[in-house]
């Protein structure tokens, strides 16, 4: 392997690698606003309350993950337009959230000198969409337990049954 095919690697994994661990902290932010809501309305006494107010909660927390995960992909646009793969942000943008969904239209290529940015950003999509998927699933299951005293007790005899 030659020098110039090591460094032409190691640029776009390096870049690709910081971009990667910003998204990891931009979406940290979400979980833990959607952990303090939580938090919030089971201290108020409305979690579990009334099956509208459950909806609400979900939506706000999907909520709180999708502009997550829009911010994400326009810092991963940003990255795009910074080492001139596309011109215009608009662009950019499009490219990576086909990218960081794993759509994979295929319309648009990226030069082989950053062609690696591109499974990288979809390792990172897959990955923080999963991260969205255990919080969404987890205020789900908070509020079910808040609702529905019976499941609560059901839970308790099966812990206490394993232990």
């Amino acid at each position: 392997m030659t020098t110039q095919y090591r460094i032409a690697i190691l640029v776009p994994l390096a870049l690709g690698a910081v971009t990667f661990l910003c998204t990891t902290v931009v979406h940290a932010l979400p979980v833990r606003a959607a952990v303090n809501f939580v938090r919030h309305e089971t201290s108020r006494g409305r979690a579990g309350a009334s099956f509208w107010i459950n909806v609400a909660i979900v939506v706000r927390t999907i909520s709180y993950a999708m502009a997550a995960h829009l911010l994400e992909i326009g810092l991963w646009a940003v990255l795009f337009v910074v080492c001139k793969e596309f011109q215009e942000f608009g662009t950019a943008y499009y490219h990576s959230a086909v990218n960081y969904t794993t759509l994979g239209y295929g319309d648009m290529v990226m030069t082989p000198s950053w062609r690696l940015l591109g499974p990288l950003e979809a390792a990172n999509g897959m990955l923080m969409f999963g991260v969205s998927t255990a919080m969404i699933f987890a205020v789900i299951q908070k509020l079910i337990h808040a609702r529905f005293v019976d499941l609560r007790i059901e839970q308790r005899k099966i812990y206490a049954t394993k232990t």
